[in-house]
C-alpha cells in the first residue's frame, strides 16, 4: 500500500507527503514549520521522521519553509544543481543538500522515485513518479504544457496528483493583468481544466483509480468545473476524482493493488 496526503496546494505554500508503512518523503515545502507539522499530524507523522525532502522548482510557495525545516530536522533534501543555485536568499544554508540530475532515479528504502523535466519558468522543474510493489503514483503539477516524456512518465499510474489551475473564461475576465494571464496560459506557465481533460483522456487506462486535481486558483476556477472536466475525460472508468484543497489537509489517500 502507498499513501499520500495533500498538505497545501495554492500559491500560500504547497506540500505533499508521501509515505508506506517504512518510508516518508516529502515533496517540497511552501509552509512554515509550525504549519508543516500541524498538517503532517493529522497523517500521525511527525517532520523529524522524514527519511527524505525533494524539490521540484524554486519558486516561493514551493521552497517558503525549506531552509527552516532542512536545519531543524536530520533528512537530506534532494534537488537538481539549476534549482538550488537559483532558490531564494532568504532560504539560507540547506546542511543536508544532495544534487541529482533531471531524468535521475533515485531510491528510498522501497519506494523508487524517478525524476522527469517539465515545462514551467523556473530554473530546472522536475516532477516525480513514486512506485513501490507495483503500485504507480504520478505527480503533474506546475507546468504548462505536457510533453512527450512527461505523459511517457505519467502513462500506467494508479493514482495522479495533476493541477487544474486555471478556466480559460474565468481566466480572461478575472482580475489579473495581462502579462500575468499570458504567463499562466504559456507553456512554462500552468495547466487548465481543458488541458488535463485532454491529458487524462490520453493516461486513462483500466488501472487508474484515484485523480486528485491540485493547484486550483481560487480566482480563475473552481473545484467543481475542474472536476466536472477530469471526470468526462475518465467517463466510463471506475476512478475517483477529488480536488485538493486549497490551504487546508486533504484527506489521506490510499492506492492498494
Amino acid at each position: 500500500m502507498l499513501r499520500f496526503a495533500i498538505l497545501g496546494s495554492s500559491s500560500s505554500g504547497n506540500a505533499m507527503l508521501i509515505f508506506n508503512e517504512s518510508t516518508r518523503l516529502l515533496i517540497d515545502n511552501g509552509l512554515s514549520f509550525k504549519r508543516l507539522a500541524g498538517a503532517m499530524d493529522h497523517a500521525g507523522i511527525t517532520p523529524e521522521s522524514l527519511d527524505a525532502i525533494l524539490i521540484t522548482h524554486e519558486h516561493t510557495d514551493h521552497v517558503r519553509g525549506l531552509g527552516v525545516l532542512a536545519r531543524k530536522i536530520p533528512a537530506p533534501v534532494f534537488m537538481t544543481r539549476p534549482c538550488a543555485a537559483s532558490l531564494p536568499s532568504y532560504v539560507g544554508a540547506i546542511p543536508n543538500l544532495i544534487h541529482f540530475e533531471s531524468g535521475d532515479t533515485l531510491q528510498f528504502n522501497d519506494l523508487t522515485v524517478t525524476s522527469f523535466a517539465v515545462s514551467h519558468d523556473a530554473a530546472d522543474p522536475v516532477n516525480y513518479v513514486v512506485k513501490c510493489n507495483g503500485l504507480t503514483l504520478g505527480l503533474a503539477t506546475d507546468f504548462g504544457h505536457c510533453s512527450q516524456l512527461a505523459r511517457a512518465r505519467l502513462t500506467g499510474a494508479n493514482a495522479l496528483v495533476i493541477e487544474s489551475n486555471y478556466c480559460p473564461e474565468l481566466l480572461r475576465a478575472g482580475p489579473y493583468p495581462p502579462q500575468i494571464q499570458q504567463r499562466i496560459r504559456s507553456r512554462t506557465g500552468h495547466l487548465s481544466n481543458l488541458d488535463v481533460h485532454n491529458l487524462l483522456k490520453q493516461l486513462r487506462h483500466d488501472g487508474l483509480r484515484l485523480v486528485v486535481l491540485a493547484h486550483i486558483s481560487r480566482d480563475n476556477n473552481t473545484p467543481e468545473l475542474a472536476c466536472s472536466h477530469a471526470r468526462e475525460a475518465l467517463d466510463g472508468l471506475p476512478v475517483r476524482i477529488e480536488a485538493a484543497p486549497s490551504d487546508t489537509v486533504s484527506p489521506v489517500y490510499e492506492i492498494e493493488p
